[in-house]
Parts: structure tokens; sequence; C-alpha cells
């Protein structure tokens, strides 16, 4: 499942290489959390392209495509989640960026995680 990387938590975030990370459930969060402070401590901005998860460092990004419709989306991770149904979610997404996934009427989208470069 990991590719060049250790394994983390969120107190030992994984420093991953570039390439495949994971599959799984993607989730989103939107307005009630707009102005709040995220984890790494930048306020939540529901239109920015970020992302939670529980064991990237912060600042990586990560390419998200969503298996069932083929989209794609960078986003930059500055949080840490989901808490949701951890055992199947790996990736809780701003609203912006489950829009350009197309996923946000479902609210749920299998996704593969790629780390990339950059946006």
């Amino acid at each position: 499942m990991l590719t060049g990387c250790q394994t983390g938590g969120q107190d030992n975030p994984v420093q991953p290489t570039a390439g495949y990370y994971q599959t799984g459930t993607a989730s989103w969060y939107g307005a009630e959390y707009q102005g709040r402070p995220t984890a790494s401590g930048e306020p939540f901005d529901k239109n920015a392209l970020t992302a939670a998860h529980r064991e990237l460092a912060f600042n990586t990004w990560v390419e998200v495509n969503n298996l069932g419709n083929g989209r794609r989306v960078t986003v930059r991770i500055n949080d840490r989640g989901p808490f949701t149904d951890p055992e199947n979610r790996i990736i809780d997404l701003s609203e912006r960026a489950a829009d350009e996934l197309g996923m946000k009427t479902a609210g749920l989208a299998q996704v593969a995680l790629d780390i990339v470069a950059g946006p």
C-alpha cells in the first residue's frame, strides 16, 4: 500500500516519495468549517484545493483520482482527518476539490491517491 514511505500517524507524519500511495473512500467538508483553524494552523478555506489526511505530512501535494468517473484534482494536505469511518475513509477534501472531482452531491467517492511534487 505504501511506496517508499514509513508508517506514520498524527504525531509522526509520513514523508512520502512521489507515486502511488493509497486507494479508498474520499469524503468532503465545507461551509460549516469555513475559517476555522486546520490542524496545520491555517484557516480552512472551502474554496481552496486542500485536504485532510491522517498520516501525510502537511504541505504534501496529492493527486486524487475519482475511480468512478476518471476526474482528477491536485490538493495540498493541511489538516488531519477524516475522523468519521476512519477504517474506510482515507481523505477529506475541501468543498472545491469535491466539486472538481464530481463527488459533491454523492458525498463519497472511491479514489486513488498519488503523491506529486506540486500542483
